[in-house]
């Protein structure tokens, strides 16, 4: 950055690099932001299934919504204190993680939400089909970039950039239409 210069200056001299990408930019600026998700109801609601540790919890929320939401660590474990504190679950060292469960007061609580859309569904019908396979298209797509980045000749690499330039533009395109 240039001394005296701003954030905004510094990234206007590049062009407009379009609304942001991430919590901000879906947001407050014309996007559409994602639900967040109810972690406690959809830590008890995976506990009725099976006994299973934090990190196990978030990768199969985040594996249940498709990649539109993983909880952070510093909501699933604090939750997990308070259900425990609450007598909902019990932790269990085991394997040198603790496992977590839930207590006959946490089995009757969830029965009585059986029936109910499960919180990570709510999720990825909240954000419509598209958003729900857009994580594992991206990481797709990054795959293959990558590859032919490594073992692409420099014009394999050229046109590769192109295709990436190119879908930029279409992309942009698609919200330009007219309805």
């Amino acid at each position: 950055m240039r001394r005296g210069s701003t954030h905004r200056e510094e990234r206007a001299a590049f062009g407009d690099w379009g609304p942001g990408f991430g919590p901000r930019g879906r947001g407050g600026r014309g996007g559409r932001r994602t639900k967040r998700g109810n972690v406690r109801a959809a830590i008890l609601a995976l506990l009725a299934e099976r006994p299973m540790h934090g990190y196990e919890m978030i990768q199969e929320l985040e594996s249940r919504t498709g990649g539109l939401w993983r909880p952070s660590p510093g909501s699933v474990y604090p939750t997990l204190q308070l259900l425990e504190d609450e007598g909902l679950i019990s932790g269990r060292e085991s394997s040198g993680k603790r496992l977590f469960a839930l207590t006959d007061t946490g089995r009757a609580e969830t029965e009585t939400a059986a029936g109910r859309t499960p919180p990570w569904a709510e999720i990825t019908e909240d954000a419509g089909e598209a958003a729900t396979h857009l994580h594992s298209a991206m990481g797709r797509l990054m795959m293959a970039l990558r590859q032919v980045m490594h073992a692409g000749d420099e014009e394999q690499r050229e046109r590769a950039l192109e295709v990436i330039n190119d879908a930029r533009r279409r992309l942009y395109g698609i919200l330009a239409e007219d309805d």
